[in-house]
C-alpha cells in the first residue's frame, strides 16, 4: 500500500499538472486573461525540452 507522504506528493503533482490546460484563456497562476496575440498560446511541450549538457 502507498505510504502517506507519497500519496500527498501524488495528489500535489496531480493538482499542479491539472493547471496545464492548453485550452484555458487565463494564466493558471495569476488568473490574467490571455491576449489574442499572446506568444504563450503557440508554445508546445517540445519548446520546453531541456537538452543534456554537451549536446
Amino acid at each position: 500500500m502507498l505510504n502517506k507522504p507519497f500519496a500527498v506528493l501524488m495528489m500535489a503533482a496531480a493538482l499542479l499538472l491539472s493547471a496545464c490546460d492548453k485550452t484555458s484563456e487565463t494564466y493558471p497562476v495569476t488568473g490574467e486573461q490571455c491576449g489574442p496575440e499572446d506568444p504563450v498560446k503557440t508554445l508546445d511541450a517540445a519548446d520546453c525540452d531541456i537538452l543534456p549538457a554537451g549536446v
